[in-house]
């Protein structure tokens, strides 16, 4: 004779109360769990970066923007032990790589070098294409500042920017360079064009990578451009600084006077960025890397690699990000319009 398997229990002849009790009890676990899971997801994961993060820079390799990015990139592969990869996506005045940031997961894992011209230019020119920096992107933390350069090939005769608007009136036409319509490099050049009386014909190129070389061929004559792509080549003698934008001398060329100082008061602004993420990244992600950011920039080898180069490092809070481009973009928005450029 073969024993009959043991049955499990069917839960008959338990006592009602006992049964409400377990359900009772299962359906508070249930909700605890979910609780707890909102709080996570809302919070972020408890342990970020956990692989790999991408850093686009919505510039061309070897410009302004992706040198300073990458140096910042090595110092948060080292702060965080996981690869920040760069990944340049130029193109637009820089709008396909911030757009691309934007459609991107908000888990924390994509992370983008915006420029003043993402915050405060591009809406006012391309509004149907730039990425909107109220909407589609959240700014982390200031990440540096920068002057533009009036930049002229070492071997045009002029040692001024009085010598160089009477030089070039005897052109005739001439070209200037830029990193894309509706970015500063534009804006400046176009208005200094305006203001001087010169016929000057705009030619876009994706960043000051390109920029330099039709520059030194004698394709362009001159550019208003972010100094740290220049100074390597002003150095050398290839490139000549006729002055900069700001509101005063930058310490890495002191001999250069501003622009104000030549006599155009409408080029007092400098470049600036910022990191921005994704709409709707977990604050913790963002608090986070604010507060690595604000070390690096603290970092006295950081701050002498950015001077070295022509920039300044910064740091600041997301509302200081969003406080600044709320004060310049009147000013910019005035530029757009002086330069005969808005949309």
């Amino acid at each position: 004779m073969t024993d009959r398997p043991s049955e499990p229990p069917s839960g008959r002849g338990l006592r009602p109360e006992t049964t409400r009790r377990a359900v009772v009890a299962g359906g508070l676990a249930l909700g605890a769990a979910a609780v707890i899971g909102a709080a996570v997801r809302a919070s972020g994961p408890t342990v970020w970066p956990d692989r790999p993060v991408r850093l686009i820079v919505p510039y061309p390799a070897g410009g302004s923007v992706d040198l300073l990015t990458r140096i910042l990139a090595e110092k948060l592969e080292a702060r965080f032990g996981q690869p920040f990869v760069i990944e340049n996506k130029p193109g637009a005045a820089g709008n396909i790589g911030v757009a691309a940031l934007a459609a991107s997961p908000a888990d924390g894992y994509s992370i983008a070098a915006a420029t003043v011209g993402h915050f405060a230019i591009n809406p006012f020119i391309v509004a149907q294409a730039a990425p909107d920096p109220e909407r589609d992107f959240a700014p982390v933390s200031l990440v540096w500042e920068l002057p533009n350069v009036f930049a002229v090939p070492g071997r045009l005769p002029v040692e001024t920017l009085a010598d160089f608007a009477v030089w070039a009136k005897r052109q005739g036409r001439l070209s200037f360079g830029s990193s894309g319509v509706g970015t500063s490099t534009h804006l400046f050049p176009t208005l200094f064009a305006a203001r001087a009386g010169l016929d000057a014909a705009h030619v876009p190129f994706r960043g000051a990578a390109q920029t330099i070389p039709a520059m030194l061929a004698g394709d362009v004559a001159f550019t208003i451009d972010n100094l740290t792509s220049y100074m390597s080549y002003i150095e050398g003698g290839q490139v000549r600084p006729l002055a900069v934008t700001g509101t005063q001398r930058w310490p890495g060329l002191p001999d250069v006077p501003t622009m104000a100082e030549c006599g155009w008061p409408d080029f007092a602004m400098t470049s600036w960025a910022a990191f921005v993420v994704p709409m709707g990244t977990p604050p913790a992600i963002v608090g986070r890397l604010a507060a690595a950011l604000r070390d690096i920039a603290a970092d006295p080898a950081v701050r002498d690699r950015f001077a070295t180069v022509g920039a300044r490092a910064l740091a600041s809070t997301p509302e200081e990000v969003a406080a600044r481009a709320a004060q310049e973009r009147p000013i910019w928005r005035e530029t757009v319009r002086l330069a005969g450029l808005a949309g």
